[in-house]
């Protein structure tokens, strides 16, 4: 039990840091990620095509550490929330609308290729 909250607690750790890294990086880099929240969008769809691989080539020693660790303190889906509220607070429905459906259909899709080549990845 303690080893299994260690590995959650050290990729919770790393999954929080490359998210704060992203999402900085975007904003200062990326012009578009001052209107659209870019960032998170990206710490998203990349967070649910980790997963959804972890979750198709499905190696146990993963759960704890990548999966619930790195995943969990990496995806950011109450900052989307958020995000799209304060969008919507402004003003800006078509926005908020285009943001919400592109994090959705786009991350499910990324969960979807992530599992497919796990799959492949696990039969080699």
């Amino acid at each position: 039990m303690v080893k299994s909250l260690l590995l959650v607690a050290l990729g919770g750790a790393a999954g929080s840091v490359a998210r704060y890294v992203i999402s900085v990086v975007m904003i200062a880099h990326v012009a578009a990620a001052q209107v659209f929240p870019l960032g998170t969008f990206t710490v998203n769809l990349t967070g649910s095509l980790i997963l959804g691989f972890l979750a198709g080539w499905g190696k146990q020693w993963t759960i704890a550490l990548l999966s619930i660790g790195f995943c969990g303190g990496f995806t950011t889906f109450s900052t989307f929330s958020l995000e799209v509220f304060n969008i919507m607070r402004a003003g800006n429905i078509k926005l908020a609308t285009v943001y919400i459906l592109a994090s959705v259909i786009v991350c499910a899709l990324a969960v979807w290729l992530g599992f497919y080549l796990g799959m492949k990845l696990n039969r080699v």
